[in-house]
């Protein structure tokens, strides 16, 4: 898509404590841009700029006082101008840009943790303690680093906010190579997480039916197909909320129910009897490459855990940003935030996970595992209410991972047409992704094999972009630490990609690694 830049007009203020003019947008929605000087202080050190001080403008008439205040105004924010493409304000990513750092911290919240944290015992039953503790804290700790560099790439070209990860990979790889590059993992992982949230949400509403309805269920109840189109449909209506903004508190809902029900499956698990027969030997297949293929596809569901980056400038691209206040800052605070909580969810249900169930462990996850073990040893009120946390969070994840798909479908039309999407447009396109994803998990219900796969063919939006994309935008000295550890980094992604992949594959050919799934007397 070709771009149209143009340069964003600045209004001088008519009084000193005038701030400049909000930004409207079709759908009615202001983006404010904070004043220069939030606290009233003045730095010490010397400007072109110092210069105008009040002291300075004693002596001179109000009109001249008020011309030489707009002017040091003026000359703080021109080394800001950026370059606005105006389709932008027609597209559900950059509608609207009343975000802030509260906003960073539920968005990412709600896109770092969820039903993805639950099938990581799977990973352990293939990996052990010791690989399996190892590989997800390097996993995380990559993944933080490649956080962080994603936000600061967000505005690392003066003039230019880089909104969707497609748009910083065309600035780092080059416009062709860089559509080629990050369009198919970004838009898969989209749909992929939009396909298995579908399968997930489906099954746990059809399990929290179950156990609410008991023996009092007609004999002839929905069908898992039939629970996954009920769900689909949720999620349609859902996703008529207009921009990324909007969907800022069903992000908070995502976000505190995932953080309750990955702790309630954890406590609930640890605090019950173990299965008598449990071992904590790695799971080992007939064959060696079986073996082999099994454990890469556990690290390529470690991989998936770790999904999100691919909205880390969507999110930052809903905030204001000035030369005082980049956007960088909140955003960075607010994903600091999240993380900390991304890990105390991850790393309990993961650890906690395995030790209750070892390599019993079902191929679904911690849902299907406490089902099968423990589901007349807990009160049914407190395991329904746990499903339910879950199709809450499944829910409001699935419109946080197809909003760059939404934004995509509907930049292709304002492209083409040259005026913003009807409502009845917007509509028609989310109505579409729905179904398509919804038919996508009909044909695939594989969720293990399914998030080793995508875990291998969207890892280099996380762990190996981010460093390409460090050196080739900021050019670290040549052969420095810096240069050498970026370039290793992105590597080794590509070659875990790669290997992922393969393992993904071939865990898909063989009907979803089926673990054994134990059924109590």
């Amino acid at each position: 898509m070709e771009e149209r830049p143009e340069t964003e007009l600045i209004s001088i203020p008519a009084t000193p404590r005038a701030s400049t003019p909000e930004i409207q947008t079709p759908t009615g929605q202001r983006s404010p841009r904070p004043a220069s000087n939030r606290e009233g202080k003045t730095s010490t050190a010397w400007t072109p700029t110092s210069f105008i001080s009040p002291r300075f403008l004693s002596p001179i008439g109000t009109p001249m006082k008020r011309v030489l205040i707009n002017m040091k105004g003026y000359l703080e924010e021109v080394g800001h101008l950026t370059k606005l493409n105006p389709q932008d304000a027609w597209l559900p990513i950059t509608e609207s840009r009343n975000g802030n750092a509260h906003y960073a911290a539920f968005h990412n919240l709600n896109a770092g943790v969820g039903f993805q944290a639950l099938v990581l015992p799977v990973a352990f039953a293939f990996l052990g303690w010791s690989w399996g503790i190892l590989s997800l804290t390097i996993a995380y700790c990559w993944q933080l680093y490649t956080l962080w560099v994603l936000v600061q790439l967000h505005e690392a070209v003066p003039g230019k906010r880089y909104n969707r990860y497609v748009e910083l990979a065309e600035a780092a790889f080059g416009e062709r190579l860089g559509v080629w590059l990050a369009l198919f993992p970004t838009v898969y992982l989209s749909a992929g997480t939009a396909t298995a949230l579908i399968l997930i949400g489906g099954e746990t509403m059809k399990l929290f039916f179950q156990i609410v309805c008991g023996p009092l269920c007609s004999s002839n109840p929905l069908t898992t197909v039939e629970w996954y189109l009920v769900f689909t449909s949720l999620c349609i209506v859902l996703s008529q909320l207009p921009n990324l903004n909007s969907i800022a508190g069903l992000s908070l809902i995502g976000a505190v129910t995932a953080i309750t029900y990955s702790t309630m499956v954890w406590v609930l698990s640890v605090s019950q009897q173990r299965p008598p027969t449990i071992s904590y030997e790695p799971l080992s297949l007939p064959s060696f490459n079986a073996s082999v293929f099994s454990v890469l596809n556990a690290l390529g569901i470690i991989a998936f855990a770790f999904r999100g980056h691919n909205l880390v400038l969507e999110i930052q691209a809903t905030m204001p940003s000035t030369f005082k206040h980049p956007a960088h800052v909140p955003m960075w605070r607010g994903a600091k935030v999240a993380y900390f909580f991304i890990a105390m969810c991850l790393f309990p249900v993961s650890i906690g996970g395995y030790w209750a169930y070892g390599n019993l462990m079902p191929s679904g996850g911690m849902l299907n595992a406490l089902y099968a073990f423990h589901s007349h040893d807990i009160p049914r009120g407190l395991l329904a209410m746990t499903f339910l946390l879950v199709v809450f969070n499944c829910l409001s994840s699935f419109q946080i991972y197809s909003m760059p798909v939404f934004d995509s479908f509907e930049a292709s039309y304002t492209s083409r047409t040259n005026r913003p999407c009807s409502i009845w447009v917007r509509s028609g396109f989310r109505v579409f992704y729905g179904f398509v994803n919804f038919f996508i998990g009909v044909a695939l219900p594989f969720l293990s094999s399914l998030a080793g796969l995508l875990g291998g063919l969207t890892l280099p939006v996380t762990f190996a972009y981010p460093c390409f994309m460090w050196v080739l935008i900021k050019k670290p000295t040549k052969y420095s630490f810096n240069w050498y550890f970026n370039w290793i980094l992105g590597w080794l992604g590509i070659a875990f990609s790669l290997a992922f992949s393969i393992g993904g594959i071939w865990s898909m050919v063989n009907n979803g690694l089926k673990l054994k799934f134990f059924k109590p007397n």
